[in-house]
């Protein structure tokens, strides 16, 4: 039913405002006044999944109306500001608390009375006011961010369709268009060349080390204190869940027997990393089998691409696409920056190890000074 009032089930609540969009069942007018006859939503009113995402928590910022779905439970702030309640839900203390009652089963599930007897600490009103301010610029610093990392990475996408295609061609040193050859339908085997790495005991790995171990996962298995191939290789993941995950590693490291290393291309070495990130979905589809999926050297060799001629040319499509690669990296790791310091500042304002002063009010300066 694409009409109709939403319902919200604890599948589509999410920290931050209620998402009312993307829940796909819903209900009529006369199902809506059947179901919620027994309570009336407001906004600052508050959203907790008991199940699936238990204790993960929605803030009512309309007065749009929709149906509390099963396993969800409408939390109204009685003589509290609705957004400190919202964040002091959000903090470690009462995470570890929903997580306690909700147990470590399969299937989670925490119930009413667990809810009702969270432990939570409330200063005064003018207090948990100042500390929701706080907070809520930080909400408002992160969003920003998170809106220019998603912008950045679908100009950077928009790019690798124009420029990784030909259908966009850049300017050369004078000034003009590249108008050189591209070469179409060209098999990965006869420009680049790949091995298999050597598997390495994985009992023998440490969490921290010199040399990563790159093999089937998009981060290391391990370190180990030696290496197999030098800095600056292009690996392609051949086996697992991952398999075809194209990345580029800036350090010497152990290739693994579960990922194939680029020892040598025709083309731009940095212009071949973004070659092959674009087809990237393309490659992961090539993997076969079922319980272990890996993909075959063979099946990468027959790959096709297609490239400007032009190693000048190549090197300025590689160019413009590393520098939109550093603009996400930086705006990745300020988000990350900005979460980690959020996180920080809650543990100390909503536990009262950090006070934030308030106003006086004018009748209780009088009665200090009287």
């Amino acid at each position: 039913m694409k009409s109709g009032i939403p319902l919200v089930s604890p599948g589509t609540i999410k920290w931050g405002a209620i998402d009312l969009i993307s829940p796909v069942k819903r209900v009529t007018e006369e199902e809506y006044r059947s179901l919620m006859d027994h309570c009336v939503v407001e906004q600052g009113d508050l959203v907790m999944s008991r199940n699936q995402s238990v204790g993960v928590v929605s803030y009512v910022d309309s007065k749009k109306p929709f149906v509390l779905g099963q396993d969800t439970v409408l939390i109204k702030p009685i003589h509290a500001d609705w957004r400190f309640i919202y964040y002091t839900l959000q903090s470690d203390l009462v995470q570890r608390q929903i997580a306690k009652s909700a147990g470590g089963s399969t299937f989670s599930r925490i119930n009413l009375s667990d809810i009702r007897a969270l432990n939570i600490k409330t200063p005064a009103i003018c207090e948990q006011d100042k500390i929701s301010q706080i907070l809520s610029a930080w909400d408002k610093a992160i969003s920003v961010t998170e809106k220019l990392l998603t912008n950045s990475q679908y100009q950077k996408k928009s790019l690798m369709q124009q420029l990784l295609t030909g259908k966009k061609r850049l300017l050369d040193e004078n000034g003009e268009r590249f108008s050189g050859e591209w070469k179409q339908d060209v098999n990965l085997g006869s420009i680049i060349n790949i091995s298999k790495g050597v598997q390495i005991n994985k009992n023998t790995l440490s969490e921290d080390g010199q040399f990563p171990v790159i093999n089937g996962g998009i981060a290391p298995s391990g370190f180990t204190s030696e290496f197999n191939t030098d800095e600056n290789t292009i690996t392609i993941s051949e086996g697992g869940n991952s398999c075809g995950y194209v990345a580029f590693q800036k350090k010497s490291f152990w290739c693994g027997g579960h990922c194939y290393a680029v020892r040598k291309t025709a083309l731009d070495l940095s212009f071949t990393f973004h070659l092959l990130k674009y087809n990237e979905l393309k490659i992961m589809g090539l993997r076969v089998g079922s319980g272990l999926p890996n993909i075959q050297k063979k099946a990468i060799e027959a790959f096709t691409v297609n490239f400007p001629v032009t190693s000048v040319e190549q090197q300025k499509i590689a160019a413009v696409l590393s520098a939109a690669d550093a603009e996400i990296s930086t705006l990745e790791k300020k988000l990350v920056c900005l979460k980690n310091e959020k996180k920080a500042l809650m543990q100390q304002l909503l536990t009262g190890k950090r006070r934030v002063s308030v106003p006086v009010k004018v009748e209780e300066q009088e009665a200090v000074s009287a």
